[in-house]
């Protein structure tokens, strides 16, 4: 079976910007550039060693109809929620949070000082899970497993399945998500399948990398949304990168964006708007 390979065909450089109590990050997914690649609703990247720019957090607030990706490079992030749940995100670790029919929480610095780095990506339900059960995937970095390639680096598996068959803990089966944290040095080169009925993206945290059969380098702090195929070829630079690959389904379904809710259609937010304010949550 003759495979085809993704290229690309966008680069995004992202918006600075700020969201909860003023926390400093740049917007990719959900801005100007690229208001959504389904299932992928926004994807913002925060990174600072000014305690200014994050030390206000993210005071409670409600979600529902999607899911929310925090995943942590460097500080800590303490979430709580309207449930009762409570919990501490550490470098390397991730949080998978199903919102579904609604939840109130709050995600808070856990250090007064230091860099704070990490990615928060919002990833769409379909219809008929958009007011389901609110619920968490939520793991270590010391369970993740992380795959070694042959003197070339490693990939650190969230969710997916690598071509050598290393599987990630996140378990969704509604946009049946790609999530790789991946490192590779100078020269190295990763052949990684994607189903074709996925969109997928790549975001470079260091370094450079080219993509096969397109005539681009990807430098740190671009993303680059891939075309159609059913696998993508990534080479590292003389300097090696580090570079997150996320796919997921695509849903194919109306998107009613209200600030902290989305759904399927208007109707469907501003009822969101008023179970929250009469406490339904």
């Amino acid at each position: 079976m003759v495979k085809n390979s993704r290229e690309i065909i966008g680069i995004i450089q992202g918006v600075e910007g700020s969201d909860g109590a003023g926390v400093k990050l740049r917007r990719y997914i959900g801005g100007p550039e690229l208001n959504i690649l389904d299932p992928f609703l926004m994807l913002d990247v925060f990174g600072t060693d000014e305690p200014d720019d994050y030390i206000a957090g993210f005071p409670s607030h409600p979600h529902r109809g999607f899911e929310t990706v925090t995943y942590m490079l460097a500080g800590q992030m303490r979430h709580k929620d309207n449930a009762g749940n409570e919990g501490v995100i550490i470098p390397g670790g991730v949080q998978w949070m199903t919102a579904g029919r609604g939840i109130i929480h709050s995600e808070m610095p856990e250090q007064s000082e230091g860099l704070m780095k990490g990615f928060q990506l919002w990833v769409n339900l379909p219809a008929s899970q958009k007011m389901c059960a609110p619920g968490y995937q939520e793991f270590p970095p010391d369970v993740m497993p992380v795959e070694e390639l042959v003197d070339s680096g490693n990939i650190r598996v969230i969710a997916g399945t690598t071509n050598a068959g290393t599987v990630g803990p996140v378990i969704n089966e509604h946009t049946e998500p790609l999530y790789m944290d991946i490192r590779l040095k100078a020269d190295a080169e990763l052949l990684q399948d994607i189903a074709d009925s996925h969109n997928a993206f790549i975001y470079v945290i260091e370094g450079s990398i080219t993509v096969r059969a397109s005539d681009v380098d990807l430098n740190t702090g671009d993303l680059c949304v891939l075309g159609e195929g059913d696998e993508v070829t990534i080479t590292a630079l003389e300097k090696g990168a580090r570079f997150l690959l996320v796919a997921g389904k695509v849903l194919d379904e109306p998107v009613a964006k209200g600030g902290p809710f989305v759904m399927n259609t208007r109707k469907e937010v501003m009822q969101a708007f008023d179970d929250f304010q009469n406490n339904k949550f």
